[in-house]
């Protein structure tokens, strides 16, 4: 396939803007963690950041729920730090409680969850950091 793109800057900077509550898929409550960092980033810019871990009780004070479907609330980006080859679950996790984007962590590349995602009426990043394009496309 490989004909996959990423939103441009200016579609990045719209999602970034408009989204107000990120679940974080993935997301460590151990603190030299990537994911926790990038939680805590995103909490810092005053994102609603839900934690999704199946065993974590609170993450950085926030309630953290086991799976996507757990969220009693709506979700405007899923952000997934999970191995690729998990992540197809996640995309239809995200497309099911009508999500607006998935957003695959710096690395993380399923083209399979990105037609799942799409599909579903998603906008999907697949390979990008969100704490980088944060500071690059919001400044």
């Amino acid at each position: 396939m490989s004909d996959w793109q990423n939103p441009n800057d200016e579609q990045l900077t719209e999602l970034l803007k408009s989204s107000k509550t990120i679940a974080v898929v993935g997301c460590s409550p151990k603190p030299d963690r990537t994911s926790h960092q990038i939680d805590a980033f995103l909490l810092e810019k005053g994102y609603h950041v839900i934690p999704v871990h199946p065993q974590a009780d609170t993450i950085l004070g926030q309630k953290v729920y086991a799976s996507l479907a757990d969220i009693p609330e709506p979700v405007d980006i899923v952000n997934v730090f999970r191995k690729p080859e998990f992540t197809q679950p996640i995309a239809k996790a995200a497309v099911a409680i009508g999500a607006k984007a998935l957003w695959l962590q710096q690395g993380i590349i399923n083209e399979d969850s990105y037609l799942i995602a799409t599909d579903g009426g998603l906008i999907c990043v697949m390979d990008l950091c969100i704490a980088v394009m944060h500071r690059l496309v919001l400044r």
